[in-house]
């Protein structure tokens, strides 16, 4: 028998539903979403520019503090190269007469991160929700300000690992946000270009840390690792000061029912010189598909993201994360370690690793172009492909021990960041911030990027272990194991990585909700508005196309 609580809790979702039916069957309602929906595909990305000024500005400035995780994730792997970070947090190899940190606290080093950004993760996906983007970030830059003078005055390697821990709670606050941010103020052409930026940052991130130790890395006193680690003030307070001033995803507002604060956001995201711009069709677009969104999957915690279609939406968007830490990525944040490993001298691995990370921001650079002409499952596929052609040779060359093979790893690892930042890297952020549904956008990237961080612990001791001379000292040969698990990367995108480019919101949430095969989604043709949402859910057709 049902309790009274039970009956008001059955009534007021089933009123919910009501409303959300009534909101959706509204002819004007409906008729102004679709006007805006296909005034959003028909934009040209120049005439976006024109329009989204302000919203591409915001997006670069939230973006730009994933510039700190890249930093300090690629710094850690370029100190360990550092003949006065290995004496100051190491220990004496007896047998070679060098000093180096061992293998065991190399992995706590790089997953304790890990662990922070899991916990960072997680709170933020809470916060962001119930406070916002903004407030969330600025939240976490005041804490990325005090937790990098545990770093910067670390005594003792015990002490580096626990300001790790702490700098990457808000490093995980920022990996949540910043995609679900670009990927709601700007319109669909814009989409691809502010979420892959998220890329080009963590890249930015990765050559600062080279450039900083090539220059830091003859001292032989603690300056050495205290300058790069100091150099992490440099970005927090600008992107903070900047951030006071920024608004609040439209999108994040109307889930919040508050549609004035969501029209008064777009209008601080957008251009006033466009008169042909209707804010208030805009509106009714976000709004229809959030209803669409209600009806179809109506609750928003954690639970819901493993219920009923929207377990899919997770599978992939985890998925797709998960490949992007067993595609060999890790080989690239170890470079200059890498290839002191294999016989280079700690110079010129930093110069060749700084070499590699500009190549990487061509080659993010070149992924714009290339999205506006090929699908993104496509280009995800192909560099995956293309990066299990060059592991195989690059375990290859490992047989030789003259000086050119070695060279010649570093020139093929160089082609590697090329093809990962042209393909797999910025690819992957358009593709999780698309593939998860607007309701549950926050806590879906949650769970895919702590599942690519938990990944990633797993990844770190691996590769810790196959390159210290003190553990397994494959060099490498290394390659060989990371072209495995590229080769089974591939073999699941081919299967499960469906193709978002050119798709609504809407869109794609039906095209989930008919369960449309991955390799169907591309030649599939819906509209979501020929019906009210009252409607049953039809079926796809083998024809391709939805009625």
């Amino acid at each position: 028998m049902a309790t009274g609580d039970e009956d008001a809790h059955g009534a007021e979702k089933s009123q919910k539903h009501a409303d959300s039916v009534n909101a959706m069957q509204d002819e004007a309602l409906v008729s102004e979403a679709r006007h805006a929906a296909d005034t959003e595909q028909e934009m040209t990305l120049l005439k976006s520019i024109k329009l989204y000024p302000k919203a591409i500005g915001w997006s670069v400035l939230l973006s730009s503090t994933l510039i700190m995780e890249g930093y300090d994730l690629a710094l850690l792997g370029s100190l360990y190269a550092s003949p006065a970070f290995n004496k100051k947090f190491g220990t004496l190899n007896e047998a070679s007469g060098k000093w180096a940190v061992s293998a065991a606290w190399q992995s706590g080093l790089s997953n304790g991160a890990r662990a922070g950004e899991i916990f960072g993760l997680i709170l933020a996906g809470w916060v962001s929700d119930r406070y916002g983007y903004r407030t969330t970030t600025i939240g976490s830059l005041v804490l990325m300000i005090v937790f990098i003078f545990v770093l910067f005055f670390a005594p003792s390697i015990e002490v580096l690992v626990a300001g790790e821990v702490l700098c990457g709670i808000p490093w995980g606050a920022f990996q949540s946000v910043a995609p679900a941010y670009a990927s709601e103020v700007a319109p669909v052409v814009l989409r691809p270009y502010l979420t892959t930026f998220i890329n080009m940052c963590w890249v930015v991130g990765q050559f600062f840390a080279a450039a900083v130790n090539k220059g830091s890395v003859d001292r032989p006193d603690e300056w050495a690792y205290r300058i790069p680690f100091g150099v992490q003030w440099v970005w927090p307070v600008p992107i903070l000061a900047g951030l006071l001033f920024a608004p609040e995803s439209p999108w994040w507002h109307v889930r919040h029912g508050n549609r004035e604060a969501a029209r008064a956001s777009l209008l601080r995201l957008t251009s006033r010189n466009d008169p042909a711009f209707d804010a208030d069709e805009t509106i009714a677009m976000i709004e229809h598909t959030n209803e669409l969104e209600k009806q179809l999957s109506e609750g928003v915690t954690y639970r819901d993201c493993f219920r009923g279609v929207d377990l899919r939406r997770t599978e992939i968007v985890v998925g797709i994360w998960l490949v992007q830490t067993l595609c060999g990525q890790n080989l690239m944040g170890y470079f200059a370690y890498f290839l002191t490993q294999a016989g280079m001298d700690a110079s010129n691995s930093f110069s060749l690793s700084m070499g590699q990370y500009a190549l990487g921001m061509i080659g993010t650079a070149g992924s714009w172009f290339l999205m506006s002409r090929v699908g993104r499952r496509t280009i995800h596929f192909g560099g995956l492909c293309c990066q299990l052609l060059i592991l195989v040779v690059v375990g290859s060359l490992s047989f030789s021990s003259s000086n050119s093979s070695v060279w010649g790893i570093g020139a093929l690892l160089i082609v590697f960041t090329f093809v990962y930042d042209f393909t797999v890297g910025p690819v992957t952020y358009s593709l999780i911030s698309e593939l998860s549904s607007t309701r549950l956008k926050a806590k879906t990237i949650v769970l895919a990027r702590a599942g690519y961080n938990a990944s990633n612990i797993f990844v770190n001791v691996m590769t810790n272990y196959q390159l210290s001379s003190t553990a397994w000292d494959w060099g490498a040969r290394t390659a060989y194991f990371w072209a495995g698990t590229c080769l089974l990367s591939a073999i699941w995108v081919f299967f499960r990585l469906p193709e978002p480019k050119g798709r609504t919101y809407a869109e794609l949430d039906l095209l989930f909700e008919y369960r449309v095969p991955a390799r169907r989604f591309a030649g599939t043709k819906i509209d979501p508005f020929t019906r009210g949402l009252g409607d049953k859910i039809g079926k796809a057709s083998t024809g391709g196309k939805l009625e």
